[in-house]
């Protein structure tokens, strides 16, 4: 990263014994989206905070654009926010709403009016400017939230779960819409979500973090497809983590046998402990050069739409795989089944 905009260096920040913030690096390229992710009470809201400037950070700086921001308030950065409750006004109509920061900012009135119609037709509400807030749907009250924190053209748009407050259904329709809105202005945003597919669908890249700490920054299908850590695994919501040691040529002891690697899997020769992710569909009915062959009984086969969700008892240990077709054994069957080497992936030790 040549020249970033947003520069986060060695940022800490302590509620008591307890660091909220921890140590905490990052860069972001202008007219880049990126997504805080991560479980309750791991840092990512405290850590828009300190961008903000609505925390005082206990270590670090925030740098933006080249000035470091520790002396300048809030509302002289020139940042815009966004939140999950909306904060919108609901004695004024739409406009005034939108008009809010402009009108602020003392823009000439002229000027806030083209604005309010350029925010409007972005966010489809053209013609709704007259509308009372409490007539809006949730939908249209994030639209609207949205077109108040861009009306005044900021450089950094800080978001904290702006989807939060909405229902599943009307979440999934509004987060291409949200990503389609910040690249079309092309605003250099950080958004704060705990839902992964949230964060998958808008971000260029995903922060995620835990205890305060990043565990993982990469693009949507990096860190879907190569987790980097077993947390990061398990809140990605991989269920099976197997431990493992390294045994030299790209072998792997593991309590199955012997996994033979491919080249493309992570992991060294020199023995140590190690991981294993083995990913939901590296079941196969045939044996596999390499893999793993599990001898178990299957508990619980599911139909869940677009796969059958399988649950095998190999050992003692549940394992979790899906499959696009209707295996032949029911639940309760024992049989043997065999682990694709090329679905799984060596982790550090737990």
């Amino acid at each position: 990263m040549r020249n970033p905009l947003l520069i986060l260096d060695n940022l800490s920040k302590r509620y008591g014994r307890q660091p909220a913030v921890d140590r905490l690096s990052l860069a972001v390229e202008a007219g880049e989206i990126v997504c805080l992710l991560g479980p309750s009470g791991c840092g990512k809201t405290t850590l828009l905070r300190l961008i903000a400037g609505l925390e005082t950070a206990d270590t670090g700086t925030v740098t933006f654009d080249g000035r470091e921001q520790t002396a300048i308030p809030p509302h002289e950065r020139g940042f815009g926010m966004m939140f999950q409750e909306f904060a919108l006004f609901p004695h004024k109509n739409v406009a005034n709403n939108i008009a809010f920061g402009p009108r602020m900012h003392r823009w000439p009135e002229a000027e806030i009016r083209q604005r309010v119609a350029a925010m409007l037709e972005l966010v489809d509400l053209e013609g709704s400017g007259e509308r009372v807030i409490d007539q809006l749907s949730g939908g249209e009250q994030q639209r609207v939230a949205l077109a108040r924190a861009l009306a005044v053209q900021p450089r950094l748009l800080l978001l904290d779960e702006p989807l939060g407050s909405l229902d599943r259904a009307l979440r999934e329709r509004l987060m291409i819409d949200l990503r389609h809105i910040l690249k079309t202005v092309g605003v250099t945003a950080i958004s704060v979500t705990h839902d992964q597919t949230e964060a998958f669908a808008i971000a260029d890249r995903i922060v995620v973090m835990n205890a305060g700490r990043i565990e993982q920054i990469d693009r949507p299908e990096i860190l879907h497809e190569q987790p980097a850590t077993p947390f990061v695994a398990r809140f990605l919501g991989y269920e099976n983590l197997i431990p493992g040691e390294m045994a030299g040529g790209g072998c792997v002891e593991t309590p199955y046998g012997r996994l033979v690697l491919p080249e493309t899997a992570a992991g060294g020769d020199t023995p140590a402990p190690v991981t294993i992710l083995i990913k939901p569909d590296a079941l196969r009915l045939e044996p596999v050069p390499g893999g793993l062959v599990l001898d178990g009984r299957l508990t619980s086969c599911s139909f869940r739409g677009r796969y059958y969700q399988l649950w095998i008892d190999a050992g003692g240990r549940p394992l979790l795989f899906e499959q696009n077709r209707r295996p032949a054994a029911t639940a309760g069957d024992s049989g043997r089944w065999y682990v694709d080497p090329g679905r799984c992936l060596v982790l550090p030790p737990v």
